[in-house]
């Protein structure tokens, strides 16, 4: 995957998070009350960040942007179909439950700080029939729709809302914590394992901010991981004399350079901060790579799906 790619889909999955826990500063638009089925595929209202306008657009054709910026387009059809589904997902959870972007007025937004990534210019016959062979499929658990989360890498081991996001504004029983998808065996080495070092001065900047409490001097003796969630994240960590959630710190520390929580070992040497772990992204959800995997196998899109949330039903909202 290209740089500038998988930087945009870590912003991506982190600001998603940010929409689904926080309603933002500006007043809401009313909440739609969208059907259980609309029977006809929706036009919807657009922002266009580069330009400043606003665009009517077809729900599946805005979809196929959304999903060439939030996947590799050359991957397999049925992983794409698989992001296919999500974003369709999240794009109607986001306009009943928030009335889409109320800050610009409308149902969607192409800035991934207010809504998701969206890039048409990536559009390939690969995204044309993973949308094409989901068209109108969502997720939903009880009538609702799912928070369609998703991460690159899960690390092979998907993680509970709690632990890898700190989500904690309603119960995610359909997320399937602990399953575990072998993603780790297909994916990009610097996935597999990597190691980053901090400042110890920005680390404690860092820790500061989240929690208001300096944490003092940090040294090899006072930094260790204090709670590990269900799938072995580093839930809270201890920083000198504070502790601090492992999510609330990778998101202060930047998503890019603390690619995970799944933490390995967390040290002090020369100055700094040393963290090793494993995976890309928060691991909730559908694992990209996973996806990847179980695609090559011949998984279906809704198999695929079903793997990463249990309990659920897909439902065809337009024919």
């Amino acid at each position: 995957m290209r740089r500038s790619f998988k930087r945009k889909m870590a912003i991506s999955l982190i600001i998603a998070v940010f929409i689904g826990t926080t309603g933002g500063c500006a007043p809401q638009q009313q909440k739609k009350p969208l059907p259980e089925r609309m029977g006809a595929e929706p036009t919807i209202s657009l922002y266009i960040n580069e330009t400043g306008q606003v665009k009517r657009i077809k729900m599946e054709e805005y979809i196929k942007g959304v999903v060439a910026a939030e996947m590799e387009p050359t991957w397999p059809v049925n992983a794409l179909a698989a992001q296919a589904i999500l974003a369709r997902t999240f794009t109607l959870k986001q306009m009943k439950d928030k009335g889409g972007v109320p800050q610009r007025n409308t149902d969607a937004s192409t800035s991934v700080e207010e809504f998701q990534a969206y890039d048409p210019a990536r559009i390939n016959d690969n995204v044309r029939r993973a949308v094409e062979m989901t068209r109108g499929e969502v997720v939903k658990y009880r009538g609702d729709y799912v928070n369609a989360w998703f991460s690159a890498c899960d690390g092979g081991i998907q993680a509970s809302a709690t632990e890898g996001l700190a989500y904690k504004k309603e119960k995610t029983p359909y997320i399937n914590v602990g399953v575990r998808d072998g993603c780790l065996a297909i994916t990009v080495p610097e996935n597999r394992k990597w190691t980053v070092s901090f400042p110890v001065e920005t680390v404690r900047a860092a820790v500061r901010k989240i929690t208001g409490t300096d944490p003092g001097r940090i040294t090899a003796g006072n930094v260790s991981i204090a709670r590990t969630g269900p799938s072995g994240r580093a839930e809270v960590l201890k920083i000198g004399k504070a502790t601090v959630g492992g999510a609330a710190l990778r998101l202060a520390l930047g998503n890019d350079k603390m690619r995970s929580i799944f933490l390995d070992s967390i040290s002090v040497r020369d100055g700094s901060v040393v963290m090793s772990g494993k995976g890309y992204g928060h691991g909730v959800g559908m694992c990209q790579w996973g996806a990847k995997k179980m695609a090559a196998q011949g998984k279906k899109p809704e198999d695929i799906i079903r793997f990463y949330f249990k309990e659920v039903t897909i439902d065809k909202m337009w024919k």
